[in-house]
């Protein structure tokens, strides 16, 4: 399967290039960015072309890799799949509902595969604890606190992290391991915090409740993702190389894994958004 990368900051460079490079059955072929430049400098990094037009782009491969902020990720998708091209997108799909639905139609009409890169649901170890959680049952709960600050990071240089914060960035990896356990999350209610933390308090179908408390601007850094009740206390085994996990999700793509398609994608957005509108000054 040839792919184009449409994007060429730190994370498409460094990891979705990385892994097209070296998942089984892909070829890394082509790159598109905002910044021709960019692009340019990319393609000489692994020997591919860069391009200038998107949609020269789009019609020369077989599916597309997406890095790029939520805003400007959704219509490229949905633009993509028109095509008849599949899609290995980041998270989160888009920004608001609208925009993930179109991406959804657009796949949905044409019939091509789609897989969103939640890190952690192609981390092997994560996955594995999540089945095993599933089949065990009995959580009333769980929690999830992802803090870090992205100044003098890689990413510090992303405005939309800054703008949106940790609700959008890291918010869909703890919904992607909270969903698959609680089940679908039926109320979301919201505050911001100091440090810009956003707390988030989610009702499930289950009857769980479960809470997100999310920040990229915190003075603490800590990744904790748990689930708790009558089966006792699990924690979620961190990602260690995101590479490797994404070439799983590339495995994934490939073989027509549809459990972090856009549909899911859409809906962890839609969470996304409500909890959104209660962060908003009144």
């Amino acid at each position: 399967m040839r792919f184009g990368l449409l994007g060429t900051g730190y994370w498409a460079a460094e990891t979705h290039a990385a892994a097209l490079v070296a998942a089984p059955g892909t070829e890394l072929a082509a790159v598109w960015g905002r910044d021709p430049a960019k692009a340019a400098s990319v393609a000489d990094r692994y020997g591919i072309r860069p391009y200038d037009d998107v949609d020269e782009l789009i019609a020369a491969v077989d599916a597309v890799a997406i890095a790029l902020p939520p805003q400007v990720q959704a219509p490229l998708a949905a633009r993509a799949a028109r095509a008849g091209k599949h899609l290995f997108l980041d998270k989160p799909l888009a920004l608001t509902v609208a925009a993930a639905d179109e991406v959804v139609a657009a796949v949905d009409a044409t019939g091509v595969d789609s897989v969103v890169f939640f890190t952690s649901r192609f981390n092997p170890p994560a996955v594995d604890f999540l089945h095993e959680a599933v089949a065990t049952g009995g959580w009333d709960g769980g929690r999830a606190t992802l803090l870090g600050n992205v100044v003098g990071t890689p990413y510090d240089a992303s405005p939309w992290r800054h703008q949106y914060g940790g609700l959008w960035d890291v918010g869909p990896h703890a919904l992607s391991l909270l969903i698959p356990v609680l089940g679908r999350i039926t109320g979301v209610s919201a505050a911001l915090g100091p440090h810009q933390t956003a707390t988030a308090l989610l009702t499930h179908e289950s009857g769980a409740v479960s809470t997100m408390t999310l920040s990229l601007a915190s003075p603490v850094t800590t990744w904790d993702v748990s689930f708790y009740g009558t089966s006792g206390w699990g924690s979620v085994p961190p990602v260690t190389d995101a590479v490797a996990a994404a070439v799983v999700a590339l495995e994934a793509l490939t073989g027509g894994d549809r459990s972090c398609d856009v549909h899911f994608a859409r809906d962890v957005t839609a969470v996304l958004v409500r909890a959104a509108a209660d962060l908003v000054p009144h």
